[in-house]
């Protein structure tokens, strides 16, 4: 199939990680970027060797060489920009979390729907081979019948100026990393019916430590941490009534493997390496050629979104939520 034309929209620092899969890519033509500036955009091109630099993203959405873009906006903006694309006549990948406005996220997918065009939230890691074997061994029965997802993701960063602290961007822990550990709690559990958060609201505004449950539908629980102000910590663990099922890189997907645990044994399931980024812009590159289906659409980002927004809820009133 001929390559879809792509464009990324801001120069924020998880390009660095998405334009070499871009790259590599034979489905993934990157044909320009934008910025606030022409000579930061100029610069980003330069450095980065695109063809194109756009000096406003109004100017990248005019573009119609561009088919689809890539949104790595700050957060409050996913939303806005995602429907600006969209009426612009261009496919979306947007970076996550798209919001945690449930409100916010249904009206980019209706938005979507109007115009006949993609939408799609970028949770890479689901994209990964390694996620794929670890919902198959569960399906499968490997470690019984699931009781308890446990999950981890944090590390420390304490300059409050930074984007990922800032309350006006809706900055903070579970925005920027915990939104995985929900996304792969739900990956495996479904939707959950009640959610509990607790959370540590650090010195600039956000929840540099917050905690939750997820209680499933069939008595599945789910427990996770994530901070901005803990060590580096990323793992996932599902588990059963006969083992469980470990990873210690689930959401990087830099170093794959499973361990599958049961009694005294312990099994690693290998899993061949895969550049998650390049995948999740493949996946809605053949979805815009009719080649494949879209992995990550509506239902899957309004349920995330719902999930998001209460557990927020639930930890800034100290309350459980019913979903």
């Amino acid at each position: 199939m001929d390559s879809v034309r792509w464009g990324i929209l801001s120069t924020a620092d998880i390009n660095r990680k998405v334009i070499p899969g871009a790259k590599a890519s034979p489905k993934v033509d990157l044909v320009a970027v934008a910025s606030r500036t022409q000579e930061r955009a100029d610069e980003y091109a330069r450095e980065w060797q695109i063809p194109r630099a756009h000096g406003s993203y109004e100017a990248l959405l005019d573009d119609p060489s561009i088919e689809a873009v890539y949104i790595s906006l700050p957060n409050t903006l996913h939303c806005d920009w995602s429907i600006r694309a969209l009426d612009a006549g261009k496919h979306v990948l947007c970076e996550k979390p798209l919001s945690r406005h449930t409100a916010d996220v249904t009206a980019a997918f209706d938005a979507a729907e109007r115009t006949g065009r993609l939408l799609s939230e970028a949770f890479m890691y689901r994209h990964n081979p390694q996620t794929k074997r670890l919902t198959e061994l569960v399906d499968e029965g490997a470690i019984g019948e699931l009781r308890l997802i446990r999950s981890a993701f944090s590390y420390g960063l304490y300059d409050e100026t930074n984007i990922r602290l800032r309350t006006d961007v809706e900055g903070g822990a579970l925005m920027d990393v915990g939104c995985y550990n929900v996304s792969g709690s739900r990956l495996l559990g479904g939707e959950p019916e009640r959610v509990y958060g607790e959370a540590w609201f650090g010195p600039s505004g956000t929840d540099w430590v917050f905690a939750g449950t997820l209680r499933f539908p069939g008595n599945v629980i789910a427990t996770f941490d994530c901070g901005t102000a803990m060590p580096e910590r990323d793992e996932l663990e599902a588990i059963g009534s006969e083992g469980s099922l470990f990873l210690d890189d689930p959401w990087h997907c830099d170093v794959p493997g499973i361990e599958l645990r049961r009694g005294e044994a312990v099994e690693r399931i290998e899993v061949d390496y895969a550049d998650s980024y390049r995948l999740e812009l493949e996946n809605l590159s053949d979805a815009i050629r009719g080649e494949a289906e879209l992995l990550l659409g509506h239902e899957d980002a309004v349920a995330q979104a719902r999930a998001l927004e209460a557990l927020h809820a639930s930890a800034s009133s100290g309350l459980p939520i019913e979903l």
